[in-house]
């Protein structure tokens, strides 16, 4: 697979963590992966956003158990250690919902600098995910 795009709508960490890793598995295979971040997971673009996440719903109680094992997974337990290494793969794109970052406060200002950008969903529809070979929504 040459190319794959990601729409990441769910900002709990716990769930966010699997269209990351997504994201990896591919990125480490030479996979052009492009993510677009709705909703509340635009938040997660954000150093203090990325910060804040923990698990959600009835895992709640289990968010340091899981950060645990995560780490003794191999892989960063903060979200904004994992977008720095998905960055540093050199396949990885991440891109904001202007739309989303409108209503939850996510701005030029504070967007992380692995960011491309802040983008509209139909751009990112038309020009990413349409062309992909692969797209994913979480």
């Amino acid at each position: 697979m040459k190319s794959m795009a990601i729409v990441v709508r769910d900002d709990a960490y716990d769930k966010i963590l699997t269209p990351l890793a997504f994201a990896y598995l591919a990125a480490a295979e030479g996979t052009k992966v492009d993510m677009l971040f709705v909703n509340w997971a635009v938040k997660a673009l954000t150093k203090e956003g990325a910060e804040s996440l923990k698990v959600d719903g009835r895992h709640a109680e289990q968010d340091a158990w899981v950060r645990e094992r995560v780490a003794k997974a191999g892989l960063p337990p903060d979200v904004y250690d994992i977008i720095k290494a998905l960055k540093d793969t050199g396949n990885v794109n991440f891109y904001a919902c202007s739309l989303a970052g409108a209503i939850f406060g996510v701005d030029d200002k504070n967007l992380v600098p692995e960011a491309e950008g802040i983008v509209g969903a139909s751009w990112f529809l038309n020009e990413k995910a349409a062309k992909a070979e692969h797209y994913q929504y979480f």
